[in-house]
């Protein structure tokens, strides 16, 4: 079953006493199977973007802490920022991450927001996916006026917050008030300009923010708005949807900036919202520089800008995941203001389990010490997935030099798909290399179980047995992964690179080494398995895969030995 998980990214308006930010982010690991993944603090915006991930019921008390205490650290009477806000916790979102829809994370921020309303009694309004009307589901409609403008707003009937206080008291007066609300991953992504104008940086992103700019007489940003028949402004559009922004200026870089907000990267991706900023900015005698992320970014929307760029270049797609990531940053000049460092921006780096990848991230020569130790594990089985990983590699490097031949420009997509195929079986090879070390480990965690009474010594079976069939499925899924990898070999030794062909070969030996590697710990671990009809049917899956491995072999052998 998918672990639940929701990401939460309360900003603060805080960005230069980094003692009160430390501390406002300190309590979220005070609770228990939270963790705390980035903070983001801008001196220019006075303002802290704060991200934090675990399970629904622990995301939702550590928020409530949170706002607690930026509550009592920050006084918003003295606050100044460029960045729009209204609160001290100016905005709280809550983002469904795995094993949650965004109607239940909406209910889950609407508790959150009618707890704080009445326990910290500070004004809260719901927007996005928890809005209580539709004009509150966008952000900038319930932050309109700002802090300045919220003893105004508090005695409109028509903003009265959802919960707390419709009153601008003196404890409202130092919070301010707080936006809670549930909505889909968003990128908060600013793109910096070779001028310090914001005015043109602001009509740069009236260019691209999907709500456009309001048409004018005469100058575009200055002139007098043209009014509709009902005495609304007219509004030109912009270039793409599910983008908001604005244009400032960046004393501590001394450059003018795009601030965007990304509210759907799957409508417009980040390279996408780079490359039209490119072309307006060009368009008004602009040069973009570079970008920034603010905040964490999802790998794939980093994969699918490299993916974009190669494909741009028409260069193979197939290529390992750290080099799409550098391709990215490069080309999106991520590092232009500051280092880039995946491990510490990219989401699912942060959330990978300490020692998931035990194994595969040491170097080769401790990999083999480990193998040679007393220890049974890694065995058999990690090793035959690793030399099947350095199979598919080999496949895969064939259809990357093949995909960039002089005089084969034309054939490169084809060599692409083969090296993307590669890819996919290499990292799951690379996979199955501690998830065999895995299995091991769940088998001995069974026997450990206690073996007193007839029931104990029955749940024990059962454990044994279950963790059993897990240590059988892992080499029998590197026997097919690595016969899968074969048909890339035979591929490339047919009509790879010429130069190249005893690649290939050497690596339909490795796959084939691999699949037999699997075979064996199949064999070796069905023996203490005590459903036969399951073991049956195994063996016989085992059989067929290690004949296919063989014959396959066979195939990619000749055609090899007869090109060399």
């Amino acid at each position: 079953m998918q672990r639940r998980l929701i990401e939460c990214v309360p900003n603060i308006s805080e960005g230069r006493d980094r003692a009160k930010i430390d501390a406002i982010a300190a309590v979220v690991e005070t609770v228990e199977g939270v963790r705390l993944l980035d903070v983001d603090p801008g001196k220019a915006t006075n303002r802290t973007v704060i991200t934090f991930v675990g399970e629904p019921e622990p995301v939702c008390e550590a928020a409530f802490r949170l706002i607690k205490k930026a509550q009592e650290l920050i006084d918003m009477r003295g606050h100044k920022g460029e960045h729009p806000r209204f609160g001290a916790t100016d905005v709280c979102p809550l983002v469904p991450i795995s094993g949650m829809s965004m109607e239940e994370t909406a209910a889950y921020a609407k508790k959150l927001g009618e707890r704080v309303g009445q326990e910290l009694g500070i004004p809260v309004y719901l927007y996005e996916a928890a809005a209580s009307e539709e004009k509150r589901r966008n952000l900038a409609n319930n932050r309109s006026g700002e802090y300045e403008g919220l003893p105004k707003k508090l005695k409109d009937p028509a903003w009265k917050p959802d919960h707390g206080p419709a009153a601008f008291n003196d404890s409202v007066a130092r919070s301010g008030a707080i936006a809670i609300g549930a909505r889909n991953f968003l990128v908060a992504y600013n793109v910096n300009l070779n001028t310090t104008s914001t005015r043109r940086a602001n009509a740069i992103a009236f260019d691209i923010r999907e709500a456009g700019r309001v048409m004018r007489e005469g100058d575009p940003l200055t002139g007098k708005p043209v009014l509709d028949s009902q005495g609304e402004p007219l509004k030109i559009p912009g270039k793409l949807k599910a983008v908001k922004g604005i244009g400032w200026y960046i004393e501590e870089y001394g450059i003018a900036q795009l601030s965007l907000n990304l509210t759907d990267i799957t409508v417009t991706p980040v390279h996408v919202a780079f490359d039209e900023a490119c072309k307006s900015a060009a368009e008004r005698g602009i040069r973009v520089t570079g970008s920034e992320l603010v905040g964490l970014v999802p790998k794939q929307a980093l994969l699918d800008a490299a993916d974009f760029y190669l494909a741009r270049q028409e260069r193979s797609l197939g290529i390992p995941e750290r080099e799409k990531i550098k391709i990215a940053v490069k080309s999106l000049g991520l590092d232009d203001l500051a280092p880039f460092d995946p491990e510490k921006k990219v989401i699912e780096y942060m959330l990978e389990e300490a020692g998931s990848e035990r194994l595969v991230r040491m170097d080769l020569k401790r990999f083999s010490e480990e193998a040679a130790s007393e220890s049974p594990a890694p065995g058999g089985g990690s090793v035959a997935a690793y030399v099947g990983a350095l199979g598919a590699a080999l496949g895969t490097m064939v259809a990357n030099l093949s995909a960039h031949k002089r005089g084969w420009d034309d054939r490169w997509e084809e060599y692409s798909a083969w090296a993307v195929k590669g890819e996919k079986l290499r990292n799951e090879l690379l996979y199955l290399v501690d998830e065999d070390t895995r299995a091991f480990d769940r088998i001995m965690a069974a026997m450990g179980l206690p073996k007193g009474s007839d029931e104990e010594k029955a749940a024990r079976k059962a454990a044994i047995d279950e963790a059993t069939k897990g240590a059988i499925n892992t080499p029998l899924r590197t026997m097919e992964v690595c016969v899968d990898s074969m048909g890339l070999m035979r591929a490339m030794a047919e009509k790879g690179l010429p130069a190249s062909v005893s690649d290939a070969g050497v690596g339909a030996l490795c796959a084939r080494a691999g699949a037999l590697g699997g075979y064996l710990n199949v064999r070796i671990n069905c023996a203490g398995l005590g459903d036969a009809g399951y073991k049956a049917e195994v063996l016989t899956r085992a059989e067929d895969l290690k004949a296919k491995a063989d014959a396959l072999e066979a195939e990619v052998m000749a055609i090899t030995l007869g090109k060399v």
